[in-house]
């Protein structure tokens, strides 16, 4: 027989309830609003002409509208003193893909080891790593481009020679910057979601006879699909959007230089080319925006992955 009695609920649970009704489905729709707004602008200004642009509001295109590709073939396409960002953009998919699948590859091997391996100083070591987060990323960029350029020597012996790249190769200094100020928080994030997996997996994978290469392959890596997924977002948006390092290893080499330096010099040296502006900002959120929501799926389970233990 059920208790008559009705139970208190709880104050997450009233709140969830008030969230979930007319006044919090409107005030997330006003929100989503207001935050979507400044892009919506920038996609419709940057298919107006010249004149229109520097003259009068992106609103007024509903009143007037005239569209225009010309903005686009001048960024993309054009003079060196225009835009030439298709090749900038090209250099920044080939920065932002490996930088990410190193991250997201090397982080789980550690995780893994860090969560279901027993080695001395393990506890430390994932402390250490975990520390590496506070420091901030400024303090090594000189120290890491000293010893990419002259080389690494303890002691007075050379541990590790100066790297001199050519061609293709001249992408690594920026690959492995991206992946060693990656790597900590993906193996702290990583180490959560694998750490929390059912003990039982491991030990009948054990019974079995599996090694940790079988277990890690075939029991850890479908289990942490979405977590891999949320990771390799964080970063690849990381690396996509970022110009500090990009400007320090790649400098402004048009070989090596990715689309946010030549959008800084544009900004700089263009700055009343606003109809080139907003286009070049386009086509450098295009690539994100693509990558975030053809993976919102896998990001919205891998943000809840690990929140439920057992």
């Amino acid at each position: 027989m059920s208790d008559p009695t009705p139970r208190p609920t709880s104050a997450a649970a009233r709140v969830r309830r008030r969230l979930s009704g007319r006044v919090g489905s409107a005030v997330a729709i006003v929100i989503a609003l207001l935050w979507t707004m400044p892009t919506f602008g920038l996609l419709i200004s940057s298919f107006r002409p010249e004149q229109q642009i520097k003259t009068t509001g992106w609103w007024t295109f509903f009143t007037d509208p005239q569209v225009t590709l010309q903005n686009y073939a001048d960024v993309l396409f054009g003079t060196s003193s225009q835009g030439q960002l298709a090749s900038y953009f090209i250099n920044s998919i080939v920065i932002s893909l490996p930088s990410t699948v190193f991250v997201v590859g090397i982080a789980a091997l550690a995780a893994y080891a860090l969560a279901w391996m027993d080695f001395p100083g393990r506890d430390w070591l994932f402390l250490g790593i975990f520390a590496l987060q506070i420091v901030p990323l400024q303090m090594a960029l000189v120290p890491l481009l000293s010893i990419f350029s002259q080389g690494l020597v303890v002691g007075g012996v050379q541990v590790l020679p100066a790297w001199e790249f050519q061609g293709a190769l001249e992408f690594t200094n920026v690959w492995v910057a991206h992946t060693i100020f990656g790597l900590p928080l993906g193996i702290f994030l990583l180490h959560n979601f694998i750490s929390a997996l059912p003990r039982s997996l491991f030990e009948a994978a054990r019974v079995d006879g599996a090694g940790h290469g079988v277990i890690f392959r075939r029991v850890v890596t479908p289990l942490i699909v979405p977590a891999l997924v949320s990771l390799g977002i964080f970063q690849f948006l990381w690396v996509w959007n970022d110009l500090l390092v990009a400007l320090i290893f790649a400098g402004g080499n048009a070989d090596v230089a990715p689309l946010t330096v030549r959008l800084a010099e544009m900004a700089g040296t263009r700055g009343n080319e606003w109809q080139r502006l907003t286009a070049g900002a386009f086509v450098s959120i295009v690539v994100p925006l693509l990558v975030f929501f053809s993976l919102q799926r896998y990001f919205v389970r891998g943000l809840l992955a690990g929140s439920v233990k057992g």
